[in-house]
């Protein structure tokens, strides 16, 4: 790739470009300063989050000043971009540990080179409310603000002025890390491109016009059916894992669309044009290997969790598909198995029989016996036929499970209370 704005459009990442032209000369002469924001409304991102500081980190990778504002003064006040109505303000107490988990992912994600994390609560608790007037009101012309589309938006239902006032305070944002770390470039979805412009005319008017300051937004995604990117049936795919597991993050991504797979290979990967170029020769020749997929799910999955996160996803999956869990760990059950049916045992040992009834596994004792007899009944990855069969909740997964599967693909956990 000739350049790094050249990368970002092939791989489908531009949106809209302020003075692309200006922005090109500033990127070839110097290593340049380009932030992107996260306001603290939730203790972790989800991979909607994720787009652009993908973005972002790939002006890291290329040797540019990678600077993060983690939003704890304007995370109070509240975003209107992308709302139809007003947020719930939070208690200051819930934005500060929200702050605290946030950063930490970042610092997970960028690591320490070329990389800068601040808090804009840091600078903007400093303005009184006679400077914010004064200092910033006066250069901001009411009409032009009531154009802006985050705002025009919500005129019919109704914004107050506190999120009235978010774009002044992202603005000031701008303001300040150029000011003090020589940051001229903010990326941002497309939603924030009012915001972010705003902050490019608060720049100009007082730094004087010829002061470069540029704009960058990242398309809306949407997936091939039209809908959002990001969501599942059961909600968001969260970074942290504690909220989606790594397991289901990798097979999030392993279960992608053909029609999507290449397109998040440019978005969410670091492969080069001739390895996705490679990946999707593959796809069109062979798609029933999902090998695209395959590779979306390990790379993602190695950049959010780490290399040893996709080596257990790998093998949990393996496990399911073959029928051979008893060689899972207590801890990849409870990743592979969050969403399979659950019930819960006591420690003692039990007759098969009477295990499966009073787990609800079987209707019946005669259902069940029938099901044994037939070999439809398998125990923590072993087929069971004896119709005497004990089952011993300690025996396996350091006493905290006990897996059932009845036939070919339907499993049960049996979660053993101490």
């Amino acid at each position: 790739m000739e350049n790094i704005l050249e990368e970002l459009k092939w791989r489908g990442a531009v949106n809209q470009v302020s003075d692309e032209e200006g922005l090109e000369e500033l990127l070839a002469q110097k290593s340049v300063g380009v932030y992107c924001g996260v306001d603290p409304t939730g203790d972790s991102l989800h991979i909607g989050h994720l787009i652009p500081f993908m973005m972002l980190k790939r002006f890291q990778m290329a040797g540019h000043r990678a600077h993060i504002i983690i939003g704890g003064g304007t995370g109070s006040i509240g975003d209107p971009s992308g709302k139809k109505s007003e947020r719930v303000l939070q208690t200051m107490e819930q934005v500060h540990h929200n702050e605290e988990a946030l950063t930490a992912q970042m610092k997970k994600l960028f690591g320490k080179d070329n990389i800068t994390i601040v808090n804009n609560y840091d600078w903007l608790k400093q303005i009184s409310l006679l400077d914010f007037l004064r200092d910033y009101g006066k250069l901001f012309n009411l009409n032009t603000m009531l154009n802006k589309e985050v705002v025009a938006s919500r005129l019919e239902v109704g914004i107050s002025y506190t999120e009235f006032t978010y774009q002044i305070l992202q603005s000031i944002d701008f303001h300040h890390l150029l000011q003090e770390n020589d940051v001229q470039l903010q990326i941002g979805g497309a939603d924030q491109w009012g915001n972010i412009t705003a902050g490019i005319d608060l720049i100009h008017k007082m730094e004087g016009s010829d002061t470069k300051a540029f704009a960058l937004t990242i398309p809306l995604m949407l997936k091939a059916d039209g809908t959002k990117f990001g969501k599942t049936a059961g909600g968001a795919v969260w970074l942290d894992s504690e909220k989606t597991t790594p397991y289901e993050f990798y097979q999030f991504w392993l279960n992608q669309d053909d029609r999507d797979v290449l397109k998040y290979l440019k978005y969410f990967t670091f492969l080069s044009k001739e390895e996705i170029d490679d990946l999707a020769e593959k796809l069109a020749t062979h798609p029933e290997r999902r090998e695209a997929q395959r590779r979306l799910a390990t790379e993602v999955t190695e950049f959010v969790h780490g290399k040893e996160a996709v080596a257990q996803a790998e093998h949990i999956s393996k496990a399911l598909f073959s029928g051979e869990v008893k060689d899972l760990t207590a801890e990849e059950i409870e990743q592979g198995f969050k969403n399979m049916p659950t019930v819960e045992i006591e420690a003692t040992p039990k007759n098969l029989v009477d295990f499966l009834v009073e787990t609800g596994i079987e209707k019946s004792k005669r259902q069940a016996r029938e099901d044994i007899s037939n070999g439809a009944i398998y125990l923590n990855g072993e087929r069971v036929t004896d119709l005497e069969f004990i089952v011993d909740p300690a025996a396996n997964f350091d006493g905290r499970f006990v897996i059932v599967r009845r036939g070919k693909k339907r499993y049960f956990l049996a979660r053993v209370t101490k």
